[in-house]
C-alpha cells in the first residue's frame, strides 16, 4: 500500500513518453540509476520495485529495466512527490522491436527458423556493400545471391585420378569437376557485373547506414540474452525535493518456512517464521528495505512497449492493371505462340483481405486462484448413507469450534525490522516472525485401532494472517518432525500432525447402534424419515510411555449431534468432524465409553414401499399420533392392492390355458368330417369363448382395483406432505 502522505505529481497515466522511431535510438550516455529503496514481494510472483532520490531534467535520471520487464513498468509505473510541485515532461526510452519485425526490417524471411550466411547475405540484395576477397575490396550493388544449382558453373576443378585414369597417355587431359557453390552477383560502382563465389568472400559490410541499423536492431533481438538486457528509462523530470517512483515487475514467489518450538506445560509455542527471497536482477540491493506480502493481488502479462500496428485492407481497382508492360521483354507474336492466355499481366497484384495480428490485444493472466494447499491437518472417512436432519436438531458440534478469523483486508504484510544487502542473483533466508503461539501437544488418530499421529492443535492468536509453508517443530530438546501448514488467519485453528506415537493406543471393544424415527415427511416422491441414530462405543486407551498424553480421536458424526463421555470435544473446520478428547495418564489402561446421538434423515422412494416397511416405520413410539394414523392407513391400503395383485398371476394362467384349449378345438373343428363330432367341437368352443371372456372381465377388474387401493395409499401419504 502506498504511503498516504504522499502526492501524486501532476503526471497521470497519459503523461507523454517520449519513444524513438523505427530505427535504433542514438546512443545516449548512460544515466545513474535512482536509488533502489524498497522492493514489495507478493505471492503472485510480482514485485513492486520503490525508488527515491533528486531528479532534474539535465540529471535525466534513469530506472534500470530488463527489456522482458518493459511492458510491466510502462503500465504500472507511478510518480510520487513529496511537495505537489513535482514537474514531469515525460519518461524516454528506446523503442522495443519485436524478433517479427526486426527479422522483417532486416529483410530476413519471416518465421522461426536459423538464420543462414546466404540468408542474411540475401536480406542486403538490391543495397550497397564493399565486398572483399583475399585479394581485392570491391563496392557496388548487390544484385542476387545464387544457390549452387541456380549458378552458372565455375572453372573447373581437378580431382584426384583413379586407378584406371593412370593408364592413360601423357597427352590426356586430367579429370576434373565444374565448381559449383553459393555465388555473389555484384554491380560494381563501375558498372561492372561481376561473380563472386561465396568461399572466396572475406567480408561483405553494407554501405546504407539505414540498412546496416536495421540489421543490427535485428541482431539485438534476435539474441537469447535479448530479454534479459537492460533498458534505461529516463525520467525527465524536476523536484525541488526528493522523488519517488514505483513499479511492478515479474520477481520471485517469496515462500515462508516455520519452525515451532513446543512447551508443553503451558500448552504454548514459540513461532519462527523465515522467508526465502531472491533478487533476479543485475542489480545488487544494498540498503534495501524489503516488505513480504501475504496476498495475491491480481496482475496480468500486457505487450505494451513495443509499437504495434493494424492492419488495413488492400482494395483491388476495378481493372486489372499490370505494373509490367506487356512488351517490356517479348513480342505479341511469342505472346500468342506461347499459349499463355488470361496469366499474363498480373504479376505486380497482391490479395485482398484483413489480417489481425501483432499483439494488437493483450490477455490477462490472474494468479489469485492458484492456492496451497495444507498436509498437516487431518480429515475423517467419508461416510455415505443418512444424511443431516434438516428438521430434527440435536446439537452443534461445530460451535466448540473458535470463531472463524475475518480479514480487515486483502493483504497482510510483513517489513523486515531492517534494511538488507543482498547481491545480484543472490538468495537469502530472513526472519520475518517471532511470536509466542498456541500450541497443544496432542496425539491424534483418524480412527481407533489405527496408529497415534504425533500433533499439536494450533490456534493463531497473533493479529497476521500465516502463509502457507513447511513447518518443523522440537520438543524435548530436540528434532520432533514436520509437516506442511496452510493459509492460517487469526483466531483459526488447524491440527497438524508430524510423526508416530507408538506407545499409545485406542482399540474399539464394542459397538450398538440403534435408529428411532422422530418425524416423517413426504417430499417429492419419496419418503422422508427423520430419525436418531443412538451410538454406544467401547474403547480401551492404553499409554506405554512413561508421560502423560492428551489423545484426540476422530467421530464419524455429522454436525447434528451431541457426545458425552470424553475429558473434552474440540471439532476440526477442515474434516468439518467433531473429535472426542482423552486425558490418559502415564503406562495405564483404561476402558472409555462415548454415547452420541444423531439427527439424520433418509429417504425411500414411495413405489418401493411396502405394507411391512411402512408398518414398521408406523411402529416408531416417538412417532406422532396424526402420522402413524396416516402410515397404517396406507399401509392397509397398500396391503389390500397387493392382496388383489396377488391373484393377478393365478388369472392370467387360467386364461392363457383357455386360449390353447381354443386354439386346439378349432383345429380339430377344421379337422372333423362327421356332423355329430362337428356340433361337439362347436359346443365346446362356445363354451371356452364365454369363459375366457368371464375372465379377461374379472382381471381387468381386479386391475382396477388394484390402481384403486394404490391411489387412496398415495393419498393416505399425502397427508404427510408439508
Amino acid at each position: 500500500m502506498l504511503s498516504t502522505s504522499r502526492q501524486f505529481s501532476a503526471i497521470v497515466a497519459t503523461a507523454l513518453l517520449l519513444t524513438s522511431g523505427h530505427a535504433v535510438a542514438q546512443p545516449v550516455a548512460p544515466k545513474p540509476p535512482l536509488p533502489l529503496k524498497t522492493v514489495r514481494l507478493y505471492e503472485s510472483g510480482v514485485g513492486y520495485f520503490e525508488r527515491s532520490g533528486r531528479v532534474g531534467r539535465d540529471a535525466g535520471l534513469a530506472l534500470p529495466v530488463p527489456v522482458s520487464h518493459l511492458d510491466d513498468a510502462l503500465k504500472t509505473l507511478v510518480v510520487l512527490g513529496t511537495d505537489g510541485k513535482t514537474s514531469v515532461a515525460g519518461i524516454e526510452f528506446a523503442s522495443s522491436i519485436s524478433v517479427e519485425k526486426g527479422r522483417a526490417l532486416a529483410g530476413l524471411p519471416e518465421g522461426s527458423g536459423a538464420i543462414t550466411h546466404a540468408s542474411l547475405l540475401r536480406s542486403l540484395k538490391g543495397g550497397g556493400i564493399e565486398l572483399r576477397t583475399a585479394r581485392e575490396a570491391v563496392k557496388g550493388k548487390l544484385v542476387d545471391v545464387l544457390d549452387p544449382d541456380d549458378g552458372e558453373p565455375g572453372p573447373c576443378m581437378p580431382v584426384a585420378a583413379s586407378g584406371a585414369g593412370k593408364n592413360q597417355g601423357d597427352g590426356a587431359p586430367a579429370p576434373c569437376v565444374p565448381r559449383k557453390e553459393t555465388t555473389l552477383l555484384v554491380l560494381t560502382t563501375e558498372a561492372e557485373i561481376r561473380t563472386f563465389f561465396l568461399s572466396d568472400v572475406v567480408g561483405v559490410k553494407p554501405t546504407d547506414p539505414s540498412l546496416a541499423a536495421r540489421l543490427g536492431a535485428s541482431a539485438s533481438v534476435s539474441s537469447p540474452q535479448g530479454a534479459s538486457a537492460r533498458r534505461d528509462l529516463r525520467v525527465l523530470a524536476e523536484s525541488a525535493s526528493d522523488v519517488t517512483i514505483g513499479y511492478v515487475a515479474e520477481a520471485p514467489v517469496w515462500r515462508s518456512t516455520y519452525r515451532m518450538v513446543l512447551r508443553d506445560k503451558e500448552q504454548r509455542g514459540t513461532l519462527q517464521g523465515w522467508a526465502l527471497v531472491h533478487n533476479d536482477t543485475d542489480e545488487a540491493w544494498q540498503k534495501v528495505k524489503i516488505e513480504l506480502v501475504n496476498g495475491r493481488p491480481d496482475s496480468f502479462l500486457y505487450p505494451l512497449a513495443a509499437p504495434r500496428y493494424t492492419r488495413r485492407e488492400l482494395v483491388q481497382p476495378s481493372e486489372p492493371l499490370s505494373t509490367i508492360p506487356q512488351l517490356v521483354l517479348q513480342t505479341a507474336d511469342a505472346m500468342w505462340s506461347e499459349m499463355i492466355g488470361d496469366t499474363f499481366g498480373v504479376g505486380g497484384l497482391g490479395l485482398s483481405g484483413v489480417g489481425y495480428g501483432g499483439g494488437g490485444r493483450g490477455e490477462g493472466i490472474g494468479l489469485g486462484s492458484i492456492g496451497t494447499i495444507g498436509h498437516g491437518s487431518g480429515t475423517g472417512a467419508g461416510r455415505g448413507g443418512p444424511d443431516s436432519s434438516t428438521v430434527l436438531s440435536v446439537g452443534d458440534l461445530a460451535q466448540i469450534a473458535e470463531a472463524e478469523g475475518v480479514e480487515a483486508g486483502a493483504l497482510f504484510r510483513y517489513s523486515m525490522p531492517a534494511p538488507i544487502d543482498l547481491r545480484a542473483h543472490g538468495s537469502a533466508l530472513v526472519p520475518f516472525l517471532q511470536q509466542s503461539i498456541s500450541a497443544r501437544r496432542i496425539v491424534w488418530f483418524s480412527r481407533a485401532g489405527e496408529v497415534g499421529r504425533s500433533a499439536a492443535r494450533i490456534k493463531n492468536d497473533t493479529k497476521q494472517t500465516l502463509p502457507a509453508g513447511p513447518i518443523s517443530f522440537f520438543a524435548d530438546g530436540g528434532f520432533a518432525g514436520e509437516a506442511q501448514i496452510d493459509r492460517l488467519k487469526p483466531t483459526e485453528s488447524r491440527f497438524i500432525a508430524f510423526g508416530e506415537d507408538i506407545d499409545v493406543e485406542i482399540t474399539e471393544n464394542g459397538r450398538m447402534t440403534t435408529d428411532e424415527v422422530q418425524l416423517v415427511e413426504v417430499h417429492g416422491d419419496h419418503l422422508v424419515e427423520h430419525f436418531i441414530r443412538h451410538h454406544r462405543n467401547d474403547y480401551t486407551i492404553e499409554n506405554r510411555s512413561g508421560g502423560a498424553r492428551t489423545l484426540f480421536l476422530n467421530l464419524d458424526l455429522v454436525r447434528n449431534a451431541t457426545v458425552s463421555g470424553a475429558d473434552e470435544l474440540d471439532f476440526d473446520v477442515t474434516s468439518n468432524k467433531p473429535l472426542v478428547v482423552f486425558a490418559s495418564e502415564p503406562r495405564s489402561k483404561k476402558v472409555r465409553r462415548i454415547e452420541a446421538d444423531e439427527g439424520l434423515s433418509r429417504r425411500t422412494a414411495i413405489e418401493k414401499l411396502t405394507p411391512v416397511s411402512i408398518r414398521a416405520i408406523a411402529a416408531a413410539p416417538k412417532l406422532p399420533a396424526a402420522q402413524r394414523a396416516a402410515l397404517e392407513e396406507a399401509a392397509a391400503h397398500l396391503m389390500d392392492a397387493e392382496a388383489r395383485e396377488s391373484l393377478l398371476p393365478k388369472r392370467r394362467a387360467d386364461l392363457d390355458e383357455l386360449v390353447q384349449d381354443l386354439y386346439r378345438l378349432r383345429g380339430y373343428l377344421a379337422a372333423t368330417r362327421g356332423k355329430n363330432d362337428a356340433e361337439k367341437f362347436t359346443a365346446q368352443i362356445l363354451e371356452k369363448e364365454a369363459r375366457v371372456k368371464e375372465l379377461r372381465t374379472r382381471i381387468a377388474g381386479l386391475g382396477t382395483e388394484v390402481e384403486g387401493y394404490r391411489a387412496r395409499s398415495r393419498a393416505a401419504l399425502g397427508k404427510l406432505r408439508k
